[in-house]
């Protein structure tokens, strides 16, 4: 593995820096592990379903600290580092390019993102040719998405600048810092509903693929194999409920008081964006299949993030699938 001693200063450097831990209560009913978990981003109201999930992991004796650095790249490097148990992403490329001894093991959501103009400047995606863009982060599905669509119209950026949070990017959009991105559902309504016209949502076609994944170390999934079945059967358990019910993530965030500092426009869209994730599908139900997997392959190989041909590559080469087909399979028989 090359450069670990570096990455390792500067990854615990910006843990002690991000200075924003979210502690687990201090009692719990038996102690089953502490895991850390590493977010490439600002804490959203996107967040609250996870969020949830973790204090009802909590709940049954798994201490979770949450900790959120300034992009996925330092997240990333505080997996690889052992800074960090559990990182935020699809890290597909860094694990091919390095080799690093790192799985994704849960689907947390798909890739439902909108590219989006200022539409003074373009109105379709030919205009973007020569044009900046910013992403959330290097290797992240947004970034894969905004190549994919520049491959499929023949437009070459002139860079791509790597901006994490949909909140930040829509906010730099709306006071013109930068031109083009691309942001989540949630922002989309903010952008159409404060700024009618302004901007300019470009076409794409419907994506089957992995936005944000659970990833860890290989070895510590093996050793914390008991607190990472409970952390996943509560994401799939949480997951399901919203499902069935998108009104529950406003009640089960009263009931576990969680990300309580989010701003009141956060907490008043919370419901719309989620009923509006619901209906796109934006949360799967099982953590990730095989099948999830290939199409990943598919997608990450079209964008470049991936190299060589989708049909070649080797799901555990990737992901570490037996938590989620274990929870999975354990839910549906009760």
């Amino acid at each position: 593995m090359i450069g670990l001693s570096i990455l390792k200063g500067a990854a615990t450097a910006a843990v002690v820096a991000a200075g924003l831990v979210l502690a687990a209560p201090s009692a719990f009913a038996q102690d089953k592990g502490t895991m850390r978990v590493a977010f490439g981003d600002v804490p959203g109201g996107e967040m609250t379903n996870f969020m949830i999930a973790v204090a009802r992991a909590e709940e049954r004796g798994v201490k979770v600290e949450t900790v959120f650095l300034k992009s996925e790249d330092l997240a990333a490097q505080a997996i690889v580092s052992g800074d960090a148990d559990i990182g935020v992403g699809t890290p597909y490329g860094l694990i091919q390019r390095v080799n690093a001894p790192i799985r994704m093991f849960y689907q947390l959501s798909m890739l439902r993102f909108y590219p989006v103009a200022n539409a003074e400047k373009y109105k379709t995606w030919k205009d973007l040719d020569g044009a900046k863009v910013a992403v959330h982060g290097r290797g992240s599905g947004t970034e894969a998405l905004m190549q994919v669509m520049a491959k499929a119209h023949g437009v070459k950026y002139e860079s791509v600048s790597y901006v994490p949070g949909s909140g930040v990017r829509a906010g730099a959009l709306m006071q013109g810092r930068i031109d083009v991105s691309i942001v989540d559902y949630e922002r989309k309504r903010l952008l159409e509903r404060e700024a009618p016209g302004k901007f300019v949502f470009l076409d794409i076609p419907d994506i089957k693929a992995t936005d944000e994944a659970l990833y860890a170390n290989t070895n510590w999934l093996q050793k914390e194999e008991a607190a990472v079945a409970i952390l996943v059967e509560e994401l799939i358990k949480t997951w399901r409920e919203i499902n069935e019910d998108p009104s529950k993530i406003v009640s089960l965030r009263d009931k576990y008081n969680v990300l309580p500092d989010i701003e009141k426009v956060e907490v008043d869209e919370l419901l719309p964006a989620f009923k509006q994730g619901v209906s796109i599908n934006l949360f799967p139900s099982n953590g990730g299949t095989a099948a999830s997997v290939q199409e990943d392959f598919d997608f990450f190989t079209t964008s470049g993030s991936l190299e060589g041909n989708a049909a070649d590559l080797k799901v555990n080469d990737f992901w570490y699938l037996g938590p989620a087909t274990a929870a999975t399979a354990k839910l549906d028989a009760n």
